[in-house]
């Protein structure tokens, strides 16, 4: 029954809300668009009537965005499962929102470890309290933001598990307290507070003082090469377009200072608005040969066959954690390896039937150069079981040259449906194949072997997160090689000879006794080979990592506490 009251009221709200503008797009009932126009108490109840349904809705199959039209809003917007908030403004200081954007809690005792899939993306708030609440874990972009005020990383000092932040200025502090680890890439505020394990700073103006390992900041001046996410916006004349960044190299702070981000602006024209329900594999794929881009409105998009990403240059933007779920064991989406093609905003979610691989970039055995142009991933996220039984092998395989993902969870359910070590299977998180990849925010948990598997060179990664699973029910289970214990977490080949990682932390939770796990970081003694800023941590009572990396750091520790950290390695 809530499903239909929900689409009843978003149907609703799908008339035009632009005064004068051209022909409102059709979205599909998932999306709603706000007006300043519109009285304030509208804009509430329909956000009230989304929010109702997604505040513990983990793992349901409701999506949405919440788009808001340049202008002043005074409303209260509590942010629950698979819901975007959208400005489409070409600066965020466009929309201006005064009053509560806010992420809560999931869990009892204000506890924000499974706070997912939830985002917000292009606007200013001004939170009338003087802080802004964005109690996180993983999956959760914040980007293109402007806080008038602070922000606050937790719900009343509870624990949390984020987090993600780039291109956003703070005008006050940042106060991360609990917070077990964060990235935060190119942003801008007035202080920071507080640190725990592993917290990570690239290309941010006036990081917070201090060192690894007290306190755990690890901390790169510049962002080496990076393109911002592309955005949904409108003009004055209420024409949609998809603004694509700039690829910048060796930036620092956001792109907006000036106005609007650099860039180029696609009209919406030039792409085909899928809907789920409505458009399968085949259809899109007709569209994407035809040279069309493709944005994928909210929702699950149930598919035969993996959607091709063929042409240089293609841009697919989803929106609302718009989720693409294979179910013939086949991969949900391939690309060739061609320049330029940018991946945003897509939720890959396993089917029952085994898949190869969730995301392929480029067919194995790729030879392009994209230097000059890179293939570029941003908010890609992961899950294998929860919903129901997902199974794969490889989750996510990057095999094209040059390659930039900018923020990845990539997930195999610990809790949920479909949850065990024979039900959601997955061998591997992510496998890289390419060379010249560069990674940011890179959260990786649970799989059953190598969690991240690198075989490319001259890989980048700045941050990593990972658990170990949970669930190996003996040491034979999880033993990757004769007097090897289990697999390390993050394995760079042994052919490999030049690779370098920022900020890894690597925690375990063993739920059975008697497993171990020999090393988290398991990389070849090669003096291009370098690793910095890195911690493991035992968080329940059975079983360790027993190394940091290689045969260095040490056993971890429950009774006492022992969270061994390495500062550099070799």
């Amino acid at each position: 029954m809530r499903h239909f009251l929900i689409q009843a009221l978003l149907m609703l709200s799908a008339i035009p809300l632009i005064a004068g503008a051209v022909t409102q797009p059709d979205f599909g009932p998932n999306v709603l668009i706000f007006n300043p126009s519109m009285p304030a108490a509208a804009v509430q109840k329909q956000i009230d009537a989304v929010y109702a349904i997604q505040r513990r809705n983990e793992f349901g199959p409701e999506r949405n965005a919440f788009l808001f039209a340049p202008g002043k809003y005074n409303v209260d917007i509590p942010v629950g499962f698979y819901t975007q908030v959208i400005g489409l403004g070409a600066s965020p200081d466009d929309v201006q929102i005064t009053g509560n954007v806010h992420a809560d809690a999931s869990a009892e005792h204000n506890n924000a470890t499974t706070t997912f899939w939830r985002g917000a993306e292009g606007f200013s708030i001004t939170p009338t309290t003087g802080a802004m609440q964005w109690a996180v874990s993983q999956a959760v972009p914040f980007r293109r933001m402007h806080v008038r005020g602070d922000m606050l990383l937790h719900q009343h000092n509870g624990w949390a598990s984020g987090g993600w932040m780039s291109d956003s200025l703070i005008d006050g502090n940042v106060g991360s307290g609990p917070q077990q680890q964060w990235i935060s890439r190119n942003s801008e505020w007035g202080s920071w507070t507080g640190a725990n394990w592993n917290m990570v700073f690239v290309g941010v103006v006036n990081a917070p003082a201090g060192e690894w390992p007290a306190p755990p900041y690890t901390k790169i001046t510049n962002t080496p090469i990076v393109r911002e996410k592309p955005f949904l916006q409108i003009d004055a004349a209420g024409k949609y377009s998809v603004r694509v960044p700039s690829l910048r190299s060796n930036s620092a702070g956001i792109t907006w200072r000036a106005g609007s981000t650099p860039g180029q602006s696609i009209p919406l024209s030039e792409f085909y608005v899928a809907k789920a329900g409505i458009d399968g594999a085949d259809t899109i794929n007709a569209q994407l040969g035809k040279g069309k881009n493709l944005l994928l409105t909210p929702g699950i998009y149930k598919l035969s066959k993996p959607i091709r990403v063929i042409r240089p240059n293609t841009v697919v933007l989803g929106l609302g954690f718009a989720t693409l779920l294979p179910i013939n064991g086949t991969a949900a989406m391939t690309t060739a390896d061609v320049d330029g093609i940018i991946l945003s905003g897509l939720f890959f979610d396993a089917g029952a039937q085994t898949s190869p691989v969730l995301l392929q970039v480029g067919p194995k055995e790729s030879k392009g150069q994209h230097l000059e142009n890179p293939i570029c991933l941003h908010d890609v996220f992961f899950r294998v079981g929860g919903a129901a039984v997902g199974r794969t092998s490889i989750n996510f395989e990057i095999n094209s040259n040059n390659t930039i993902v900018d923020h990845t969870w990539i997930w195999r359910a610990d809790h949920g449906s479909g949850v065990g070590w024979t039900s959601n299977t997955s061998a591997n998180g992510l496998v890289v194949n390419g060379n010249r990849v560069t990674i940011y925010g890179l959260f990786v948990e649970h799989h059953q072997e190598f969690q991240v598997l690198w075989n490319g060179e001259g890989g980048r990664t700045y941050f990593y997160q990972s658990e170990i699973p949970y669930d190996p029910p003996d040491q034979a289970s999880f033993t990757s090689a004769p007097g090897t214990h289990g697999w390390a977490s993050y394995k760079v080949a042994d052919s490999v000879t030049n690779h370098e990682a920022w900020g890894l932390g690597v925690y375990s939770v063993f739920r059975h006794p008697n497993v171990v796990l020999t090393r988290a970081i398991e990389v070849p003694r090669k003096p291009g080979v370098r690793f910095h800023s890195m911690i493991t941590v035992c968080l329940d009572d059975k079983g360790e990592i027993s190394n940091v990396i290689d045969d260095a750091g040490g056993p971890t520790s429950i009774h006492p506490r022992v969270t061994p950290r390495v500062t550099t390695f070799p």
